[in-house]
């Protein structure tokens, strides 16, 4: 007999989510890596597959290795292809490990691989894109663990001048009146591995556009070794959905000891035909492709509808 050949490697999971895409790979205790293309921004790298070099920015949500383990590859590949040097951003307490890290692999190498290490402290903020900004938070999983909401800021009209012509604006800008505000619109949120808390409940987070988190024990009586290892089990999730305004909750890190269809199963057993309606599962890829081609067919439909007049 010959040997049978090893187990093929799934692929990236991914959704359309509009406008943004969310695409990577996350197995709990094995890798993580999220990517958003349209906001230049991976969060984590466990592993670097070759789809997530173009994301100028990788958010850090903690040092375990499944989470961290491809940021030095990931740092080497884009330099390697002429992409420029890699933005980590990360907690304040996590940067000088990560420093260190990187040095290790540039000493092994003997050559430097470029990278700008971006620290935050609680709650500290870094603009991506025009307008668009990452903000740190922190959570309750291992030392230095934190979140990460992406918000829009939009300069707006204070009330109060809403109204008054053009001429005036002017006059009292001239004067040195601040007649804006700034709006701000939660767009993604990344909570990384955590326990059941207080960042789950923050405005940024119940108000985004998309949630990624984690759910890593989905079987019903998993609940004590959620609590054990600082994670989050569908239990946690069915509760959460009842305050959450997202219009998408991607679920991610799903042990692979544990089954996608009967986790879809339990969580409908939870919550309402309505909240269950928002949730996806990052790893699902049957679902998700299904999902993916009636999305393509509608867009097809609305395509021949156009040409028609």
């Amino acid at each position: 007999m010959i040997p049978k050949p090893p187990p093929r490697e799934g692929s990236l999971g991914f959704l359309f989510l509009p406008p943004y895409r969310v695409q990577g790979i996350s197995v709990a205790g094995e890798q993580t890596v999220i990517q958003v293309p349209e906001l230049d921004t991976c969060f984590d790298m466990g592993i670097c597959p070759r789809a997530v070099l173009p994301a100028k920015y990788v958010a850090i949500s903690h040092g375990h290795m499944d989470h961290i383990g491809g940021l030095g590859y990931f740092c080497s590949q884009r330099n390697f292809q002429g992409m420029g040097p890699a933005k980590i951003v990360c907690h304040k307490g996590l940067a000088p490990a990560i420093d260190k890290m990187m040095a290790g692999f540039q000493e092994l190498e003997g050559q430097a691989t470029p990278y700008e290490l971006i620290p935050l402290e609680p709650e500290g903020e870094v603009e991506i894109k025009n307008s668009i900004w990452m903000r740190m938070f922190e959570t309750e999983h291992t030392q230095h663990s934190c979140g990460y909401t992406i918000v829009e800021k939009r300069s707006k009209l204070r009330d109060e001048f809403a109204g008054l012509p053009q001429e005036k604006l002017r006059e009292l800008r001239d004067k040195g009146e601040d007649i804006t505000r700034i709006q701000e619109v939660p767009l993604v949120s990344y909570l990384g591995d955590l326990a059941p808390g207080a960042p789950m409940l923050r405005p940024d987070v119940l108000q985004s556009q998309i949630v990624i988190c984690e759910c890593t024990f989905v079987e019903k009586d998993h609940k004590g070794r959620a609590e054990a290892g600082n994670h989050l089990h569908l239990k946690d999730i069915a509760e959460w959905l009842g305050v959450l305004q997202c219009e998408h909750l991607v679920l991610v890190h799903v042990s692979r000891r544990s089954n996608i269809a009967v986790a879809r199963k339990n969580l409908r057993e939870l919550v309402t035909k309505e909240q269950f309606k928002k949730v996806e599962f990052l790893m699902d890829y049957r679902a998700n492709k299904d999902r993916y081609e009636r999305q393509a067919e509608e867009a097809q439909r609305m395509e021949a509808q156009r040409a028609r007049g």
